[in-house]
């Protein structure tokens, strides 16, 4: 066992971006072919070097290393256990293999893209088979260690653990029908001992295995392989430090800590019930317990007196005790002091990645500065809106049956089988984003810009009809994310200049700060809607973020339930409701993608969460007429986990990301007999590949094996903004051509 230094003050992760969103600009023009490998390699160890700069900043006693990707972490595991699949070894180089398992290229589709436990971010799934063959490659890990010893710094490779690795992965095809990942362990554990050996010979004192699987509830087969890999891996020169970070371990936490790991991270934000079961029995004296008491997943200020009370609640169970984040600080921006137009009392609660680690290292400190947060401020308050949500009853959530709402749409809109539509937005071009940097800067008058988005919307609409769809979108072109557009335009929230954070790859978004309570001052997007609707005699859908999405998007209050906020929200979104409806729109789209992603972890929770997500979803739209058709679009999640949730929304159609996960989710939809519409999405919109008719023909043909085909759309698999216009239009006719002629064989 290699002498160790302490784990007293650090971190979990960082944020990978950079604080102007520096990687994100490099890979596009990587991918643009305007860098080559040598100016990726330039602009990544810029990236990493103001990271390092960061983490170095404070008293960190340890900081985290490879936890820099060029596009998803889980994909740098694969790569560091040899494990990209084969088709994509013989596209070119290292990086033009991690690319194209990445986004796909033209002939190749990527991995399958999820979400990341309870997060907004995405992960690229691994595919493995029982001949895959894993090999350690350290090289990516070992660089970025050297980087960091240069500069002086106690520094400590990061991997994702090899069980949360194994139940993250997913078959390979063509792998047997009885295949599990978790059946690989052995072979893996061989590889990470290969792995974690050359990190302890290039000088590595503690190597960090994140293990956020195990925060989930786990079989009892999944348990033991618990015990099997950190048992075999504790027994290796490397220090082990494993963490969770997404919740509580439960049942896994005494067999982490009898392993012989020498040090085990507790997520003190969401996982509190795990220092209740350490105080009510032994923890082993060679085991660092390191108390996760910053919230790495909100960017509210740490209230450091009861931060410091629960550490020493640790302090009291255990021989030597760190501080750190509760996870990877991933999750958050970069710098508030970037944030100049943020109300004063506002941003003295707020702390983002550089003003975390200061509260890590102040936490560390037995004389460290503490502050407590107080109350909210009183004047985030609306009283009005409060009573309002008081005064609903059960009526308020409540539609006519399903068959009666189908009738009455069919009589007022008729549409034919297999109709085909688009989720919402269409490509954000240069011109529309300069458009709307002139108008936000002051440089364009609203009257030149409400023309230019007219003209924008008209074209969407002309190049829908001329492509023969049945419901039309309006493009929105006047949106710059679908959450922060309703952020900007609702009471008790504000916006951050450049609060950015990874979505995935190099998509970044801006969540909204949530601080008050919500209300809607007037209409958000109803005269874009009409507006639309006028140019055409087809239905155009009005589109709206649902609740519980503009929830798990933001950075959210932490001073009542998320029920409570999720029910003003919805109210908000009611009377925008109401007002499309009143506008002539008769389809109105409430998209809750995030659905799936805010299910908590845990089973025992999760019942609580369906119950208040569905009530604000069906409070946000139970105020139409039967004849006025509800959609809903969920993507990029396991749907089988939520299937009844998105039966209780009550939705008359709900279109579902499919195309990169192979069309699974029809299995859970006939599993379950869900009766209502359906569009489960055969275009991946996340890669630049551009689908032949026959493969969305083919879709279709298993779509309608299951699926009542009056019942069916055919819909990409989510908006449209981050594509180009060149790649749009074929994808978009291939779309249509499949839907008519699967509809012809009918």
């Amino acid at each position: 066992m290699t002498t160790r230094h302490p784990l007293s003050a650090t971190v979990l992760g960082y944020p990978r971006i950079g604080a102007k969103r520096e990687l994100k600009r490099a890979v596009e023009a990587y991918w643009a072919g305007n860098i080559d490998d040598a100016g990726l390699a330039a602009a990544s160890a810029e990236v990493r070097a103001q990271m390092l700069t960061d983490l170095s900043a404070q008293d960190l006693t340890s900081v985290p290393v490879n936890v820099f990707s060029h596009y998803d972490h889980v994909l740098d595991t694969t790569a560091a256990v040899g494990a990209i699949p084969e088709r994509y070894r013989n596209v070119g180089g290292t990086l033009a293999q991690y690319f194209a398992a990445a986004h796909g290229n033209a002939e190749l589709a990527p991995l399958e893209l999820t979400k990341w436990f309870d997060t907004n971010y995405h992960y690229l799934v691994p595919e493995l088979g029982p001949d895959t063959v894993f090999s350690a490659q350290p090289q990516k890990a070992l660089q970025e260690y050297h980087e960091a010893v240069e500069r002086g710094l106690q520094a400590r490779p990061v991997l994702l653990g090899p069980i949360s690795f194994l139940l993250l992965a997913k078959p390979e095809p063509g792998s047997p029908s009885d295949f599990h990942p978790l059946s690989r362990l052995e072979d893996l554990i061989a590889c990470y001992r290969d792995l974690l050996a050359a990190f302890t010979e290039a000088g590595a004192t503690w190597v960090q295995l994140d293990e956020p699987a195990l925060c989930a509830d786990r079989t009892e087969a999944e348990l033991a392989a618990v015990a099997t890999a950190y048992t075999a891996l504790a027994h290796t020169e490397a220090n082990i430090f494993v963490t969770g970070g997404y919740g509580s371990f439960d049942k896994a936490l005494p067999l982490l800590l009898n392993s012989g790991i020498d040090a085990l991270a507790i997520d003190a934000v969401a996982g509190a019930s795990d220092i209740d079961w350490l105080e009510a029995n032994e923890v082993p004296p060679q085991v660092t317990l390191v108390a996760g008491v910053v919230d790495g997943r909100n960017i509210w200020r740490t209230d450091t007196v009861r931060a410091a009370a629960i550490v020493d609640r640790i302090k009291a169970v255990a021989t030597t005790v760190g501080v750190s984040s509760s996870c990877s600080l991933l999750h958050v921006p970069v710098d508030l002091e970037a944030e100049t137009g943020l109300a004063p009392e506002l941003a003295q609660r707020l702390a983002f990645a550089r003003q975390k680690i200061r509260e890590v290292s102040q936490l560390a400190q037995p004389d460290g500065e503490r502050w407590s947060r107080g109350e909210s401020n009183l004047a985030w308050r609306n009283d009005h809106i409060r009573q309002r949500l008081a005064s609903l009853d059960a009526s308020a959530t409540q539609r006519d049956d399903f068959e009666t709402r189908v009738k009455a749409q069919e009589a007022h809109t008729p549409l034919p089988p297999l109709a085909t539509t688009s989720i919402g937005s269409f490509p954000q071009t240069t011109d529309i984003r300069r458009a709307r940097a002139q108008h936000r800067n002051g440089l364009m008058i609203d009257v030149d810009y409400k023309s230019r988005l007219k003209k924008e919307i008209a074209s969407v609409i002309e190049l829908q009809e001329r492509l023969d769809f049945d419901v039309l979108v309006h493009g929105e072109a006047e949106r710059n994310d679908m959450v922060q557009y309703f952020a900007e335009h609702l009471a008790g929230f504000t916006t951050t200049e450049a609060g950015w954070v990874q979505s995935y790859g190099s998509r970044c978004v801006r969540p909204p700060i949530l601080f008050g309570d919500v209300s809607r001052p007037s209409p958000i997007t109803v005269d874009w809607s009409a507006y639309a609707q006028s140019l055409t005699t087809k239905p155009v859908k009005g589109m709206l973020t649902g609740p519980v999405t503009i929830l798990a998007w933001s950075f959210v209050r932490d001073d009542q339930p998320l029920s409570d906020t999720a029910a003003q929200v919805a109210l908000a979104l009611r009377d925008e409701v109401a007002d499309l409806e009143a506008a002539g729109l008769k389809v109105i789209q409430v998209d809750e993608p995030a659905l799936r992603e805010m299910l908590p972890l845990r089973q025992a929770e999760q019942d609580d969460y369906r119950r208040w997500a569905t009530d604000a979803f069906r409070l946000a739209t139970a105020v139409v007429k039967p004849e006025t058709a509800i959609h809903t679009h969920l993507c990029y999640s396991e749907f089988g986990e939520v299937i009844d949730a998105i039966n209780a929304l009550d939705a008359d159609v709900t279109s579902i990301e499919a195309s990169r996960s192979k069309m699974e989710v029809l299995q859970d939809l006939h599993a379950s007999q869900f009766a209502r519409g359906v569009g489960p999405g055969v275009y991946d919109i996340h890669s630049p590949r551009v689908p032949t008719v026959e493969e969305i023909a083919s879709a279709l043909s298993k779509a309608i094996a299951v699926i009542d085909p009056k019942r069916l759309w055919v819909n990409p698999d989510c908006g449209l903004k981050t594509r180009r216009y060149k790649e749009v239009e074929p994808a978009l006719a291939s779309l249509v051509e499949a839907a008519k002629q699967v509809r012809a064989q009918l």
